[in-house]
């Protein structure tokens, strides 16, 4: 039988209860791959029908998790940000997605200022999925025709959030992409 949004969303909401660090994180990681596996939810939801932008397809009253789904005609990347206290996973449905970690090297005290530099990058292909524990500083490479689900531990939309500019070392608030 196979993984349904609605087996992966009771799987999520029951670790995530059980266990809320980051083991329960990586925990949700592996069940997002094993939702990428169910050939008709990919079709359904990030499929050659889906519309292109971004989609909330589940929002968790116990936990506060969301389920989201990133469709793009275009690639694009976007500059280094965090999730501020959230937690994100980017599972790939379809093309595929460049994450690089990022690395602060000041100690956040002078506003405005950020002192970030580029650290690890790897490839998400259709069926990985990536995990960003809160504030880690990470930037997307979307590539042509991209698709994933994004899960994260609250609605990003609702928290503070940090964009970083590494050129000008600075940082501010705001939209990621």
């Amino acid at each position: 039988m196979a993984y349904e949004l609605e087996a992966f969303c009771a799987d999520a909401r029951k670790t995530l209860k059980e266990q809320p660090g980051a083991a329960g994180r990586e925990a949700v990681r592996k069940l997002v791959e094993k939702l990428l596996r169910n050939p008709a939810f990919v079709e359904k939801y990030c499929g050659s029908g889906a519309k292109p932008g971004i989609e909330v397809i589940h929002r968790d009253r116990d936990t506060g998790f969301n389920v989201l789904v990133h469709v793009y005609e275009k690639g694009k990347s976007g500059p280094p940000h965090d999730h501020g206290t959230s937690w994100a996973i980017y599972g790939q449905a379809a093309g595929s997605t460049v994450m690089t970690k990022w690395r602060r090297l000041d100690d956040g005290k002078k506003e405005g200022f950020a002192n970030v530099e580029r650290g690890e990058s790897f490839k998400l292909a259709p069926g990985m999925a990536g995990k960003f524990e809160p504030g880690d500083i990470h930037s997307i490479e979307i590539g042509d025709g991209s698709r994933f689900v994004r899960v994260t531990g609250t609605d990003l939309n609702a928290i503070p959030t940090a964009v970083f500019n590494p050129e000008k070392k600075s940082v501010a608030s705001g939209d990621r992409l």
